[in-house]
């Protein structure tokens, strides 16, 4: 995989003389040309850019009134439109089918490209193919020099801001004017779009009031959104009367006819295309689609999955100049999608249809936006092309914000497998810049399960003075610290979530241990029991953390004579060392892993691989896979393979072989007067890479019969993220603020969820808030309804 190299910044010079159309509105020039003094947020290095994202109150509170709407609106529409139309009208049936037009599309580029300029140029249009940003930048520039042209009206396009052509022609005396409204509010402030269909989303209607005040030169309302819109069509329209040029972008360049589809919400994209004399269109190569009938399915599926609605207000068809005297010129970018194309992963990437789906429903970008959670481009598939256009260096502070939640997968209307395209990244800066020192030695220490395993064992009978023998440690028993680096920044951590204590005995050691270390099951006394035998692979966090959630689980296993067996050389499965782009530690782990598991089922015969972890679960059933392809391990990923088709989470053990076998599990019955209140968090990887939601929930209330009350956003993550809630500690906070809130307000006196990692977070906040609700694994939860 080849990225770019990271291109200076254009410079920042002011325009010399305002534009003859502009004089009528001097406070208007004035501030469309102005230097700027300073470095605005674009231009800032990432980890400014990101405090000040922290301390914007706006950002989360816009964002977080946003996303809950869209979520809902979107699932709306789709369901509408399947109730109306039948299952072809489906989101998954429709998201496949897209994907098959622009995966045909990638491989035939070339034949497409040729095709539609083909067409386009026989009727009328220039069809120009720049290589680079200069490239583009150059050829605007000296088309506006023969014209004569000193005004440029922009309608969207995210191209002339991965090319900064507005700074490339203001620079050299030529006015460009955004007219989408959100656009020009982003331009007035000398900021870059914050989200990709959204731009302002991170801005007040306060804050566009004060805008559009300084702009015009006169008081307009901070409160009266319609008197803001129509202050900026008065505006634009003088503009609109007086450009020599528009730009526009496009949505799909259809190779059949040479058309140009564009969608809108506000209608300036028509007047940009109509009114001035020349016409430009700015699109990638990635912009290419076959047929019609192929854009029209993704025209439906861009407004759903942009902003929930059912249609863009304006849906435009351009087929070459509308008479004889006006030019078009359509500029097709290259600009890193050749190597993105050649790439036998990235070019996945090239399916984006730029519906900003990803970023509406990241957790992590809600609290920070777009100037942090990504370069130009924002989002999940920001953090995935940014290499490409704009360097490695780009991309290597915002990509380490993601959480790894998957969210933004389950949306993508064309099915593009963001999360592990953003751990390849994560990886190729980890390459770039080297791991750092702490996050070696640690990783260096779990790829060697000995002394991985003395370490922990020290280290719970060291702990004492930080946990004085509770399960905790907590803020205020590690003040005396705060004077040392790691620990006083582990001391301010715990101030709001209090951090596990290594437990005094593994669970290894709590296991009964037969001739071949197996954890055999003495038959239970019920009616029904099942002749199997299953390998518990417990996972690192269950085993030195929380060895009470692995007892419960196989309590739960044994009360229907299900043998266990614990192999004592089981590790860490790697994804700590994966997710934080270390694959050479995480390969390690990984082969220890399988051949570990490899064993067991060989010596104990076992039927299933059991793990109460679903992070566990998906590194060895997804991740291993990737891993190994990608590496071209082709035998590794046989043995991968065949190890992953025995492996199965805790919930999805009971459903698909207890219940599914009649096996009925002896549980107590639970009267009205002992009844308990139960919420539910689904983990992450749970819902999002297992597809898992119904399986806890029958076991909740409909086999111990206990009542369960929905928690609002169950699906969304806590926030832990792997070592994310330890690197950028101020969003993680934030998130699980939010959930133990949700939880809350359901008045359930017990928290479940299914995953280690989902639980040590919560239940560390529960302890450092001194809230009151139980936090329990499921298998937990199961063991203790068990009849005796």
């Amino acid at each position: 995989m080849t990225f770019k190299e990271t291109p200076s910044a254009q410079p920042n010079v002011p325009v010399e003389a305002a534009q003859n159309d502009l004089t009528r509105n001097t406070s208007l020039a004035q501030v469309l040309t102005e230097e700027r003094a300073s470095p605005t947020h674009e231009d800032q290095p990432f980890a400014r850019r990101l405090d000040r994202s922290l301390h914007d109150q706006n950002i989360p509170r816009a964002l977080g009134r946003f996303a809950p709407s869209w979520r809902a609106s979107r699932l709306e529409m789709f369901q509408a439109e399947e109730n109306d139309y039948g299952k072809e009208y489906s989101f998954p049936h429709m998201r496949s089918a897209l994907r098959q037009a622009k995966d045909y599309a990638i491989e035939h580029q070339p034949e497409l490209l040729a095709q539609f300029k083909a067409n386009a140029e026989a009727t009328g249009a220039v069809v120009y193919e720049a290589r680079t940003i200069d490239d583009l930048n150059r050829y605007v520039y000296e088309l506006c020099q023969r014209k004569g042209i000193k005004l440029v009206v922009k309608s969207k396009t995210m191209v002339s801001e991965e090319t900064e052509l507005n700074h490339y022609l203001e620079a050299r005396g030529i006015t460009p004017i955004e007219t989408d409204l959100g656009e020009w509010i982003a331009q007035l402030n000398h900021e870059r779009p914050s989200h990709m269909v959204l731009p302002v989303i991170h801005k007040t209607r306060q804050q566009v009031g004060e805008t559009l005040s300084k702009a015009t030169g006169r008081e307009i309302s901070k409160e009266n959104v319609a008197e803001q819109v129509a202050v900026v069509r008065t505006e634009h329209r003088k503009s609109f009367l007086s450009a020599g040029l528009g730009i526009s972008g496009a949505n799909a360049l259809i190779a059949e006819s040479g058309t140009v589809m564009m969608m809108t919400n506000e209608g300036n994209g028509r007047l940009v295309t109509s009114l001035p004399p020349v016409h430009i269109v700015l699109a990638g190569y990635d912009k290419l689609i076959g047929t019609y009938a192929e854009a029209m399915n993704q025209l439906r599926l861009v407004a759903r999955s942009a902003t929930g609605q059912h249609i863009t207000s304006y849906n435009t068809f351009i087929t070459g100049p509308a008479t004889p005297e006006k030019e078009m010129h359509i500029i097709l970018l290259d600009n890193g999608r050749s190597e993105m194309r050649a790439d036998p992963r990235f070019k996945e990437a090239l399916r984006c249809i730029r519906c900003a789906a990803c970023a509406n429903i990241c957790p992590a970008y809600q609290e920070v936006g777009g100037h942090s959670f990504g370069h130009i481009y924002s989002g999940a598939i920001g953090l995935v092309v940014t290499p490409f256009h704009h360097g490695i260096e780009a991309a290597a502070g915002p990509q380490s914000l993601c959480v790894s939640c998957n969210a933004c997968e389950t949306v993508c209307p064309v099915e593009i497998p963001l999360p592990s395209l953003i751990l390849d990244v994560r990886s190729r800066a980890t390459e770039a810049k080297g791991l750092p020192w702490i996050k070696k030695l640690i990783f260096g220490t779990m790829a060697r399960p000995r002394i991985f395993g003395l370490l922990a064992r020290v280290g719970s009978l060291a702990q004492w003075p930080v946990t004085l023998g509770s399960r905790y440690v907590r803020a205020r028993n590690m003040r005396w610290l705060r004077g040392l680096p790691i620990a006083g920044y582990l001391a301010n951590l715990a101030e709001w979530r209090s951090l596990p204590a290594f437990a005094v005995r593994p669970l290894r050691d709590r296991v009964k241990k037969g001739p071949s270390g197996a954890h055999l099951a003495t038959r239970p006394n019920v009616e029904h029991t099942l002749d199997l035998t299953v390998c518990y692979f417990a996972g690192c966090m269950t085993d030195r953390l929380y060895p009470e959630m692995g007892e419960a689980v196989i309590k739960v296993l044994e009360s229907i004579g299900i043998r266990v067996t614990f192999p004592q050389q089981q590790n860490c499965c790697g994804l700590p060392a994966l997710n934080s782009g270390d694959r050479a530690h995480g390969l390690i782990m990984a082969k220890q892993t399988i051949t570990m598991l490899e064993q067991s089922l060989q010596q104990q015969q076992a039927a299933y691989i059991l793990s109460a972890s679903t992070s566990c679960v998906v590194t060895v059933v997804q991740d291993y896979l990737r891993l190994f392809e990608d590496l071209g391990e082709t035998e590794w990923l046989k043995r991968a393979q065949a190890i992953s088709e025995k492996v199965l989470d805790f919930a999805s053990f009971l459903d698909k072989v207890v219940f599914a076998s009649g096996v009925a599990l002896p549980v107590r019955k639970v009267g009205p007067e002992n009844q308990t209140t139960v919420t539910y968090h689904d983990s992450c990887q749970s819902c999002n890479c297992l597809g898992l939601r119904k399986e806890a929930r029958y076991v909740i209330q409909d086999l111990l019969g206990l009542e369960f009350r929905e928690m609002p956003q169950s699906d969304v993550c806590c926030g832990f993220g792997g070592s994310t809630s330890i690197e950028t500690p101020a969003i993680a906070r934030r998130m699980l603020d939010k959930k133990l809130q949700n939880a809350e307000s359901t008045g359930a006196a017990i928290l479940v969820s299914d995953n280690p990692g989902c639980l040590m977070h919560l239940r560390g906040g529960v302890d450092a808030s001194g809230k009151t609700i139980r936090v329990l694994h499921l298998a937990q939860l199961l063991a203790e309804q068990l009849a005796e």
